[in-house]
């Protein structure tokens, strides 16, 4: 039986819906839940109930779509007043994947564009501006998936942090993309995939997305990666970003940096992985990259019949930043930037 991967958003035009999977019941249920206003859509960003930087995007854009559905349209005024306000709420609700904020600038040119015509035209233009960007992220994926993959080799042990799957983007991937297409042509990959605390991402969906497709993956413990690396287990390490700076230093889930180091030490390439929307040129490094922090009982209580720790003071901080040195290459839809990134994401863009 083919391995069909699990799609984490779609549009239900019908019903004028953004159904996503929820991922914070995975990997025990597959859940679909309908989100009709913006509200409900800047809550399953915030909670995580949608996530990946790309899928973000692809979320953020259907919102868009959506809200201009479903603005006031008494005046221009006001259509783009109820449109405004919905693209900026969406926006706020998570701050460092950039591929949110490109979506939703996209989609607000789109609307300036089409600002004289009929407002039923500008409302079916920016539908037919959202499935573009989904279906761009689709080409993305499978292109990010061959590049990646040419930097492998097969039996390659790998390990990966966090979740960078088909559920994170459209299809494929950014990590895990070329892990997916190298199981589709037979490669024997073995992947190590750590737990990434405090969320669990890597336990609860890169190993629920490895083990359906048939990938030989093993869980590990984040604090194990040193362990497996030392033992000769692992020939490459690939990863996510949720942003890159325009000097090749690439925000990603808490625990990537750490990994990175120990890659570094043990003569192990490190590769990130993302399209070239999550490429900020605009932030020179990752000092101005802006983190989010969460909400500490992430820690202290979420996996837990009752809090594992005292109600001592916490620091949740939901991703960190990998330096530029530590990363051998930086594998996009475009190709493969390397050092100094400074001049290859800059060459990279402008393709």
């Amino acid at each position: 039986m083919q391995y069909e991967p699990l799609i984490p958003n779609r549009l239900d035009e019908e019903r004028g819906a953004l159904v996503i999977l929820d991922q914070t019941l995975l990997p025990a249920e597959v859940v679909y839940r309908p989100l009709y206003t913006t509200d409900e859509i800047c809550h399953a960003i915030k909670t995580l109930q949608v996530r990946g930087a790309p899928a973000i995007g692809v979320a953020a854009a259907y919102g868009a779509y959506l809200a201009a559905r479903n603005a006031c349209r008494d005046s221009m005024e006001s259509f783009f007043a109820d449109f405004t306000a919905a693209c900026d709420a969406l926006a706020a609700s998570r701050p460092t994947a950039v591929n949110l904020f490109w979506a939703l600038r996209r989609m607000g040119a789109c609307a300036e564009k089409h600002r004289g015509e009929a407002l039923d035209a500008v409302v079916s233009a920016l539908l037919a501006e959202a499935k573009a960007i989904h279906e761009e992220d689709i080409a993305q994926n499978f292109a990010i998936s061959r590049f990646g993959l040419e930097l492998l080799r097969p039996g390659d042990g790998i390990l990966t942090h966090c979740n960078a799957g088909p559920i994170a983007t459209s299809r494929y991937g950014t990590a895990l993309g070329p892990i997916l297409l190298g199981q589709e042509r037979g490669y024997g990959f073995h992947v190590f995939a750590d737990e990434t605390r405090p969320l669990l991402q890597g336990a609860r969906l890169t190993a629920f997305e490895l083990y359906r497709a048939g990938v030989d993956v093993t869980l590990i413990c984040d604090n194990m990666a040193s362990m497996v690396m030392k033992n000769g287990w692992v020939q490459a390490c690939l990863v996510g970003c949720d942003r890159v700076a325009a000097n090749g230093d690439t925000a990603n889930k808490i625990g990537t940096s750490g990994v990175a180091i120990l890659a570094k030490h043990y003569g192990i390439p490190f590769y990130v992985c993302g399209p070239t929307t999550t490429v900020d040129l605009d932030t020179p490094d990752g000092a101005h990259i802006p983190i989010e922090q969460r909400d500490p009982e992430e820690i202290r209580s979420l996996w837990y019949k009752a809090p594992m720790a005292p109600p001592c003071k916490m620091y949740n901080p939901a991703f960190d930043v990998t330096d530029h040195s530590l990363i051998a290459g930086i594998v996009t839809e475009k190709g493969v930037a390397r050092p100094p990134y400074t001049q290859s994401l800059k060459n990279l863009m402008a393709k």
